[in-house]
């Protein structure tokens, strides 16, 4: 697939076509990573996701929660 490199303010920009941004899961905000090998722009997903905390705890279901653990009456000046 062609696409043009365009100008966007004093960067250059370029579209990603939906069905390969739809193949790898990329949304507008997703975090990428660019690097140069052996003359080519590599561009790949960034690893490091920014995690919401609702949307972590919505994942948690009774099959995936850990059992509470106890450690025993307090040894020093915990607060409980």
């Amino acid at each position: 697939m062609t696409t043009k490199i365009q100008k966007w303010g004093n960067s250059l920009a370029l579209r990603i076509p939906k069905s390969f941004a739809e193949a790898i899961n990329l949304k507008a905000g997703t975090n990428i990573n660019l690097k140069l090998e052996k003359n080519r722009l590599v561009v790949s997903k960034d690893k490091k996701q920014n995690y919401k905390l609702n949307e972590l705890l919505l994942k948690i279901s009774d099959k995936n929660i850990h059992k509470e653990i106890d450690y025993g009456k307090p040894a020093g000046k915990e607060l409980i």
